[in-house]
């Protein structure tokens, strides 16, 4: 009886090993993948602070997430969030496919910038798109930063989000509104590459912010800015009095654009 203990002892005591092993291995994993990977998806700064890990339940939590603005644009970053809560099944990441129980985004705050006919995110969601029908980053890269996984995503929640308006003509102003939560169910389905699964989640976030929900708030308080905002629109455009050609076609429509910004 006492050997028999002896070697069940012996058991748990590896099994506790592995799992302290594999699960602390796991935070710089999720860091340099982000670090590393993520910008060559969106081919924008992409950068996360920190991840810690809870060895008990296996979960991870990213602190200091944030996604920088393609080039052309003048805010900062198009998505920055404190707190993002991943939690992953151990016993996916011997496999091929990662399965990723839940990740859930708290407090997302997004920065929607309008330049030139288009907008930060569409520029972003183009360059994913880009990206995946490339076929991504080259083999060699993938393997070399551990992106040659495909991974599968059961339940991805975004929650508490706000969204605010930057555009040139708010002189300063803040427009914000807030997120509709996002669920997603079964990301990547039977196995994805990261940018195809990027694309998903980016996809569905971009669908959100420029849903009714939030831009029905965005025009409403651009139209409470009343004839201040259009007294910017209208400095604008004596300013710039003789420019031809695109930029001064832009420019006539700018009291337009104050009334009904989004057109929907």
């Amino acid at each position: 009886m006492k050997k028999w203990l002896l070697i069940g002892g012996v058991v748990v005591i590896i099994l506790i090993i592995f799992l302290v092993v594999g699960v602390s291995n796991l935070g710089p994993l999720i860091k340099n993948a982000v670090n590393t990977y993520g910008p060559k998806i969106t081919k924008t700064e992409m950068r996360l602070a920190d991840v810690s890990i809870s060895i008990f339940s296996g979960e991870a939590k990213l602190k200091g997430f944030y996604l920088g603005n393609p080039k052309g644009f003048k805010s900062p970053e198009a998505v920055k969030v404190g707190s993002v809560y991943v939690d992953v099944d151990e016993g996916s990441l011997t496999g091929d496919t990662i399965i990723i129980d839940k990740i859930e985004v708290v407090r997302p705050e997004i920065t929607y910038e309008k330049a030139r006919g288009t907008d930060n995110f569409q520029t972003i969601l183009n360059n994913v798109k880009r990206t995946v029908g490339a076929g991504g980053p080259s083999k060699k890269e993938t393997e070399k930063e551990g992106g040659g996984k495909k991974i599968l995503i059961r339940d991805f929640i975004v929650k508490g989000g706000k969204v605010n308006l930057a555009m040139s003509m708010l002189a300063g102003k803040s427009i914000s509104a807030p997120l509709p939560d996002i669920h997603l169910k079964d990301v990547g389905k039977k196995g994805a590459s990261p940018a195809e699964a990027f694309e998903e989640v980016f996809a569905a976030l971009y669908e959100k912010i420029t849903s009714h929900a939030v831009t029905d708030v965005l025009n409403h308080g651009l139209k409470a800015l009343g004839p201040g905002i259009e007294a910017v629109g209208e400095g604008a455009r004596k300013e710039l009095e003789g420019v031809t050609g695109g930029a001064k076609k832009e420019l006539e429509g700018v009291t337009d654009k104050v009334k009904g910004l989004f057109g929907k």
